[in-house]
């Protein structure tokens, strides 16, 4: 009886093992994995694309992306400098312009159409 229990005991220890052995593939992958992309430049992924191109090039197939030549990622950093007060200006003007337009709407639902046009050559406020 001591045999048998000892050959069950084993049979379960090998078995945790297999379960332990599978659990520590995934878990293992998974950290390998994302610990590769974070020591990944996003840059990267340009250059892998440009590669991936060429060796279609080679392959004579046709490319899936067209990449532009002489293309740098410090002009893509220069022109968002170049954009970003543009862009803080943009909002305030489309909120300006909102302001304008519902003030218009609401004249003209009340029947108040004179007052949703300014006067030929000036500003109605």
């Amino acid at each position: 009886m001591k045999l048998g229990l000892f050959q069950q005991i084993v049979e379960l220890n090998q078995s945790f093992d297999r379960l332990i052995g599978g659990l520590d593939a995934k878990w293992a992958y998974k950290f390998q994995r994302e610990f590769s992309q974070k020591l990944k430049d996003p840059d990267d992924i340009y250059l892998e694309v440009r590669d991936s191109e060429e060796r279609r090039k080679r392959k004579g197939l046709p490319p899936r992306v067209v990449t532009l030549p002489n293309w740098d990622m410090s002009d893509e950093d220069r022109y968002d400098k170049e954009q970003c007060p543009k862009r803080k200006n943009a909002g305030t003007r489309r909120h300006r312009k909102s302001l304008k337009s519902s003030k218009k709407a609401r004249a003209t639902t009340r029947g108040l159409g004179h007052l949703a046009t300014p006067k030929k050559g000036g500003y109605r406020p």
